[in-house]
């Protein structure tokens, strides 16, 4: 059964920096692009970063380039989410999928909270 556990988030000021985690079972997480999006309240999903099964290749979504990287460690099968300078329009529920950009249709996770306010 395909599994995705997210963690991480928290409270933080404006400019703040948090390490997201996404623990992944199920399937052979070397094999999959991976990908982290993101649900602020009244608002669609919307796709934050991916990275490719080797990890060679990533990619941002503009509003957050610059400020976040992703990465993963295919011994662990775990992947993660630097988050830096954070701003409120960060805050959101972070999940994280199998896919570089559109998810493979598995089921998501419960996410994990970031809210960024002073």
């Amino acid at each position: 059964q395909v599994q995705f556990v997210e963690s991480g988030g928290d409270l933080v000021q404006p400019g703040g920096s948090l390490r997201l985690s996404c623990v992944a079972s199920g399937f052979t997480f070397s094999n999959y692009a991976m990908c982290w999006y993101r649900q602020a309240p009244g608002k669609e999903r919307e796709w934050v970063a991916g990275i490719i099964r080797t990890g060679g290749y990533t990619n941002y979504a503009d509003s957050v380039k610059g400020r976040v990287t992703i990465s993963r460690d295919n011994a662990k099968n775990t992947m993660y989410l630097q988050m830096n300078n954070l701003k409120p329009e960060d805050t959101a529920v972070y999940y994280c999928n199998a896919g570089f950009q559109a998810v493979l249709g598995w089921d998501w996770g419960q996410g994990t909270q970031v809210t960024v306010s002073s």
